[in-house]
């Protein structure tokens, strides 16, 4: 299996297959209503800021590797649609498992050489930093949520 692949299925198993963390996604926003993902808790973001979030670079990232020009500034992105109902949210978290299998789709299919290479500029680091990193970053957040969730659910028992 070539690299390129691998990474693709590390990025599945964040939104969907399932990790050595036991947690994807998928699982942990199946119950959150669009109030929940909504609701501001302390200071935190809100679960619906974070899935966006989360998601921000993901798309962008897919849509350079589409050939669409890389336009994401860090000022956009906890900078999500208002969700004002169910389905709101419902929208947000279909583009959201959209663009995720957008972009293992175009990791997979790239050839292991181009890892190594600088993602658009020299300043973002290698193909691998970049998908790589968007995994990282896509674990630390995912914790966010679930303990934001639990956090919740605990105010209104």
């Amino acid at each position: 299996m070539k690299t390129t692949q691998l990474i693709a299925k590390q990025l599945r198993d964040v939104y969907t297959d399932g990790n050595w963390t036991w947690a994807t996604l998928k699982e942990k926003i199946a119950d959150v209503t669009w109030q929940e993902a909504t609701t501001q808790i302390y200071d935190l973001n809100t679960i619906a800021t974070l899935v966006f979030h989360i998601n921000y670079y993901t798309h962008h990232v897919a849509n350079a590797l589409e050939g669409i020009a890389f336009t994401a500034s860090d000022k956009f992105a906890f900078t999500h649609p208002t969700i004002s109902n169910e389905k709101d949210w419902q929208k947000m978290l279909e583009e959201v498992f959209k663009d995720g299998e957008r972009l293992a789709l175009q990791i997979e299919k790239l050839k292991d050489t181009i890892l190594y290479e600088y993602f658009q500029e020299e300043k973002y680091g290698s193909h691998f930093r970049n998908f790589c990193g968007i995994i990282e970053h896509f674990h630390y957040h995912l914790g966010q949520i679930v303990i934001i969730k639990k956090i919740l659910r605990a105010k209104k028992a």
